[in-house]
């Protein structure tokens, strides 16, 4: 995330289940976690992404729905910033090719050619 605070292991949980649903609400968190904690446990910890400012809630009757603040590409953006800084020394080659040589990576002739135009097309903006 962009917000500049580190997320706990629980907090990247539902993070990733609110970007999953778009919109959830305690129960539902709670039903996509594995081993989840007490409804109340959760209920807090959405607060404390909320003072954060990772996550917003909506009044729906006699419950809050929560929606991730952060549009999903600045969220993908920062995290793949943080992950190429923290494991490949800020190499976005040194990520790229461990991407490439995972063996469920394989790609197609047409994703070989789409990524050329991407490489070219971040070479003209400077990239």
């Amino acid at each position: 995330m962009e917000r500049g605070r580190e997320l706990s292991r629980r907090e990247r949980q539902i993070m990733d289940v609110l970007y999953a649903r778009r919109r959830a609400t305690v129960g539902e968190v709670m039903g996509d976690l594995p081993d989840p904690p007490s409804y109340s446990a959760v209920r807090a910890t959405l607060r404390i992404l909320e003072a954060k400012g990772h996550v917003r809630h909506e009044q729906d009757g006699p419950r809050y729905v929560y929606t991730p603040s952060v549009e999903p590409e600045r969220a993908r953006k920062a995290a793949l910033s943080h992950l190429v800084a923290t494991f490949f020394d800020g190499s976005a080659e040194e990520a790229v090719v461990t991407l490439l040589r995972m063996s469920d990576a394989a790609l197609t002739d047409g994703e070989v050619e789409r990524l050329r135009g991407r490489i070219r097309e971040a070479r003209t903006r400077g990239r």
